[in-house]
């Protein structure tokens, strides 16, 4: 069964998936554990999208990394460089 934290033993969450479920959907995120050690956490689906959503718009689309271009056109210096000796 679930303590103060929530958190379930796999066997528990299983037998009680309803419970954990409903917890769930009440705001409080359930984690479950197999051989004492965390595997999962259950939430409600509003609280994975609004986290995917916040995970997405932190990163740059790679459009918005090829609109960041600069697209002036302009001339740049090009570096004189020699190739380097390789011995065959």
């Amino acid at each position: 069964m679930a303590d103060a934290a929530q958190k379930w033993q796999l066997q528990d969450a299983k037998n009680r998936f309803s419970a954990v479920v409903d917890a769930a959907l009440g705001g409080e995120p359930q984690h479950v554990t197999r051989r004492g050690r965390p595997v999962v956490v259950v939430v409600a689906v509003d609280e994975f999208e609004r986290l995917c959503r916040l995970d997405s718009g932190a990163a740059p689309t790679f459009g918005r990394l090829l609109a960041a271009i600069p697209t002036d056109d302009g001339e740049f210096e090009r570096l004189e460089v020699s190739p380097r000796d390789i011995e065959l």
